[in-house]
């Protein structure tokens, strides 16, 4: 249970850093470049990934795909933690389980039980409201949340498909996600700096380092909770995600002051009772 808390803990955090740097005037695409440097490193003292080893036949298209995503989602990240806060972003990443669900039920012909019908209804009915905006509130920038949404659902679902090829040990293929998110997120800073002069910034450094530590901590954790689960996958499921809701929720209200209406509330709540019928159609 240790490693649950802790990979919630992680989660959270990343996202209370995106939410410090408002303060700061930071550059969001040095803070994700610095963020992959620090994930690989750990990664690879962690893991050990053996790359001398590595089959002729593995999926470098879908390694592409997930790697040019992950800091283009990021941005995303970052963007709506800006603009619309904690409690709604972690909300809307954590429903964004329910399109690799739609995936498996559309392209691989997985049967539904009762419960995961009625999960997904209330899981889409929960994230309407809490993206639904106040009155009063003209800013509300539901784009970003919802690309979260989206862009966090497509990537588990090529993440599930890396963890289908066996021939590389998952932390190995993730070694080489993070070499091409890094790439990718690189090329952007120093296009950025060489042809429109921007300013390379050691809060940007820092923060990003701040968020590597944490983003490899979320998946480290998350990893060790479900070895340590290994006979029940189905608690880690459920314990991260209403974790993560539940716990980025009070951190979004109490410390950062963020206002939501009766309507974002029952949201949050819906979220939760769609995440038990998920759980529960996985049990029955």
């Amino acid at each position: 249970m240790l490693f649950l808390v802790l990979s919630i803990l992680c989660s959270v955090t990343v996202g209370v850093i995106f939410k410090i740097t408002r303060k700061y005037n930071t550059n969001a695409i040095q803070i994700i470049t610095f963020n992959y440097v620090i994930a690989l490193l750990l990664c690879y003292f962690t893991f050990s990934p053996d790359l001398t080893a590595i089959p002729a036949n593995v999926p470098w298209n879908i390694y592409a795909v997930v790697g040019i995503l992950l800091p283009i989602v990021f941005l995303f990240l970052f963007s709506s933690i800006k603009h619309m806060g904690i409690v709604k972003t972690d909300a809307a990443q954590r429903l964004s389980l329910f399109i690799p669900i739609i995936a498996a039920w559309l392209i691989f012909k997985e049967e539904f039980n009762s419960y995961k019908v009625i999960g997904l209804i209330i899981g889409f009915v929960a994230l309407l409201f809490i993206l639904k905006k106040q009155s009063a509130n003209i800013e509300n920038k539901w784009i970003y949340p919802t690309a979260v949404f989206i862009g966090f659902g497509v990537i588990d679902i090529l993440f599930k498909q890396i963890a289908l090829y066996t021939a590389l040990p998952y932390t190995t293929s993730l070694f080489m996600v993070f070499d091409i998110s890094l790439a990718i997120s690189l090329l952007v800073v120093v296009y950025d700096v060489v042809l429109k002069k921007v300013k390379l910034q050691s809060k940007n450094i820092l923060f990003g380092a701040l968020v590597g530590i944490f983003n490899f901590g979320n998946i480290l954790f998350y990893l060790k909770a479900h070895k340590a689960f290994a006979e029940n996958p189905s608690t880690v499921f459920a314990g991260m995600n209403m974790g993560v809701i539940a716990l980025g929720s009070l951190v979004g209200l109490l410390f950062f002051k963020e206002k939501l209406s009766k309507i974002n509330f029952i949201g949050i709540a819906l979220a939760l009772v769609a995440i038990v019928f998920i759980v529960f159609s996985q049990l029955s």
